[in-house]
């Protein structure tokens, strides 16, 4: 517990404290409420699964990497990739001030780096699976993956506040500032397709590398 969510399972420690004001002060309500409900959502979601906090995963990781998950969006965390980089870079840079061991921070990295990518995060351990599902959970999957009730509780005490349109807008405006933060076929250059309404480079405007001619006398 801490002293700012003292009726929230927050992993006791000064780490997880720090950690959650840090991410407090640099995201908007609507993007910080998301991460820790991705958190609750998360560990709900992993018990269900018969994971138990402790014993089948360190929860002070899951923690981190799900309050950290989305600093990319933050002024702070916006550098030249795509947020979810941005954001495991900007959490393994926090870590490492904090004295966290490199071998803990990396766990964290790859949990925020994977996030957006479900597929693969759930064939790594706990720590990083449990991320990628609590934000799902909170931002697409919904109650029904929770346990009845539960979801009215945690937003009791971290209201929605628009989490999905904000976290959106917020993509959307980074990439529309830097396209290099958007790349075609990510999710980031989707919504930014979506918002503007621009065409989506073919497979062979994106595979014709100058000098190969793969598709010179080509014929399906």
């Amino acid at each position: 517990m801490t002293d700012l969510y003292p009726d929230l399972p927050i992993p006791p420690t000064g780490l997880a404290a720090t950690a959650l004001r840090f991410a407090q002060r640099i995201e908007p309500a609507p993007i910080f409420n998301h991460s820790l409900r991705s958190y609750l959502f998360g560990r709900a979601v992993g018990q269900r699964q018969g994971l138990r906090a402790a014993h089948d995963y360190d929860d002070e990781l899951l923690f981190l990497g799900c309050v950290l998950h989305d600093v990319g969006l933050s002024d702070e965390g916006n550098g030249r990739q795509t947020f979810d980089l941005d954001g495991a870079d900007l959490a393994a840079e926090f870590l490492g001030r904090e004295g966290v061991a490199p071998d803990r921070v990396e766990i964290v990295w790859n949990a925020i780096a994977l996030h957006l990518t479900p597929h693969i995060a759930r064939r790594k351990r706990p720590e990083i699976a449990l991320v990628s599902t609590g934000a799902g959970v909170d931002l697409g999957a919904g109650p029904e993956a929770l346990p009845d009730g539960y979801a009215e509780q945690v937003h009791a005490v971290l209201p929605r506040l628009h989490a999905a349109p904000v976290i959106r807008d917020a993509i959307v405006e980074q990439a529309l500032r830097d396209p290099g933060k958007a790349p075609p076929l990510s999710l980031a250059g989707e919504l930014v397709r979506q918002r503007t309404a621009a065409a989506w480079p073919t497979w062979e405007q994106l595979t014709q590398s100058p000098g190969w001619h793969d598709y010179d006398g080509y014929e399906a």
